[in-house]
């Protein structure tokens, strides 16, 4: 029975570490590792050293047959840094020598679940993967000629071990996935709290300047070989697919206004092409192709109506968007870009020399800059693009659907109106601005980090290649 001293030691102990559930795997940790004798550890180790690459293997080839699991794998460059990844993590977890430390051990654990939580790994798919790898360990060592007492203690070690690692990194992955779904709401709260009345008339104008140019196509008469231009691919088709899909989130809008664009880009413009190319007139068409645009209009206007509100959830200095929704906002570019097969790219911008500006003008003058900059950003980017403020003089741009190409040429086209862009400060001093600019393109990746990450990274190897320049990741 433990003493009085002790029981204000374990009270102690409880009060000091924020994280009860910690405390209770720590300690169940320690008990499993102590009641391993030094022999057996090794003896393990030695095992899942052997097996861990063909366990790694055999775990990804059953998940890769999982419907559910297989587009979260089928990216080739993932599938060959997990695979070694997770035969390193199966060996971390049973090393030969001294009892592995539950700190590092928890450390890597806490990583594993910020991914899963990132790319939104299914936990009843963590839990078969554990299960899957739990058996296949349990399997070798039934099959080794080790005695029944020690069987025993081998299976029941291997099973606490993963149990734990497994606790731990769905406990991150919950967190995680919490605070997402609340930036995720957030997001969704600021669109629907925006200034819409302005939205509502440029998004209209975009519909009416996409069905001015079919018109005018169709004025240019039969046996033109020249395709109608579609409406996804205008300014308003990728506008309603990447922000209007968030503003309307849940309302039939969605459905309704999708099926009347499929509609017009899978059947009516496509079979009007084929009569002008034939030199059978478009006559037929008009009614078809208006009455289209004219319900959209006014579905638009109705769902437009429904959520007119006041701006808000910008960055106050430059209105640009607020970080916070960039991790929503690109993991649902992610899930559209691997379900449609549209690229899309991260472009990081970094005003040059802003430091300088600060501390020989003052930090109004950096404001002044600040704001400037992006004006300028958001004047070059499309309708359909995002504009965020990412650090203090970066911005970081969604480029919707644009492959290298396009999001080369934005860059080029930010960096040069940036470089045109003049503030002028009191007493008429003028300060010209300059910006060095990274680029990158999702590769299939499913963590939105990754394509962050290296954006970031091509913007300082713009830095350090002279400022003032665009770089792509990858070198290309």
């Amino acid at each position: 029975m433990p003493t009085t001293a002790g029981k204000t030691a374990a009270r102690h102990d409880t009060a000091a570490d924020p994280n009860p559930s910690l405390t209770a795997a720590r300690r169940d940790w320690h008990r499993l590792q102590a009641a391993l004798a030094p022999e057996m550890r090794d003896w393990l180790a030695g095992l899942v050293a052997a097996s861990s690459d063909e366990l790694a293997r055999d775990f990804y080839d059953v998940l890769m047959a999982d419907p559910e699991a297989a587009p979260l794998l089928s990216n080739e460059i993932v599938q060959t840094r997990l695979r070694g990844s997770l035969a390193g993590w199966i060996r971390s977890l049973f090393p030969a020598g001294p009892a592995p430390d539950f700190e590092s051990m928890a450390i890597v654990q806490t990583r594993v679940g910020e991914v899963h939580a990132r790319v939104r790994v299914p936990l009843h798919l963590v839990s078969r993967g554990a299960r899957l790898i739990k058996a296949g360990i349990a399997g070798r060592i039934a099959g080794s000629r080790v005695g029944r007492d020690e069987l025993v203690r081998l299976l029941l070690h291997v099973e606490t071990v993963i149990d734990i690692a497994i606790e731990l990194m769905g406990a991150v992955f919950v967190s995680g996935i919490t605070h997402q779904s609340r930036d995720e709401e957030a997001y969704r709260l600021f669109f629907l709290s925006q200034d819409l009345s302005l939205e509502r008339e440029s998004q209209r104008a975009s519909l009416l300047e996409w069905n001015q140019a079919v018109l005018l196509a169709l004025a240019g008469g039969s046996g033109s070989t020249e395709p109608l231009p579609r409406i996804g691919r205008s300014d308003f088709g990728l506008w309603f697919h990447h922000r209007g899909g968030i503003m309307f989130d849940g309302t039939p809008v969605l459905d309704r206004v999708n099926e009347l664009m499929q509609r017009l880009d899978e059947g009516i413009l496509p079979e009007t092409d084929a009569a002008r190319a034939a030199g059978n007139g478009f006559g037929p068409a008009l009614g078809p192709i208006q009455n289209a645009v004219n319900e959209i209009r006014f579905i638009l206007n109705d769902a437009f109506q429904a959520l007119i509100g006041a701006e808000a959830g910008r960055d106050a200095l430059t209105r640009t968007l607020n970080r916070r929704f960039l991790p929503a906002i690109l993991k649902r570019e992610i899930t559209l870009a691997m379900r449609r097969d549209h690229p899309f790219a991260v472009i990081m911008v970094d005003l040059d020399h802003f430091k300088t500006i600060n501390d020989s003008h003052g930090h109004s003058a950096g404001d002044a800059a600040l704001r400037q900059a992006a004006e300028t950003i958001l004047g070059t980017c499309r309708s359909s693009d995002l504009v965020f403020r990412y650090g203090g003089e970066e911005f970081l741009v969604v480029a919707v659907e644009a492959g290298e190409a396009a999001a080369r040429a934005l860059a080029e086209r930010l960096r040069e109106a940036i470089g045109k862009t003049e503030v002028v400060l009191s007493g008429d001093t003028r300060i010209r601005l300059g910006a060095s600019v990274g680029v990158a393109v999702f590769d299939g990746h499913p963590d939105y980090n990754h394509l962050v990450e290296a954006a970031d990274s091509a913007m300082y190897q713009a830095k350090r290649a002279g400022r003032n320049r665009v770089v792509v990741a990858g070198g290309r």
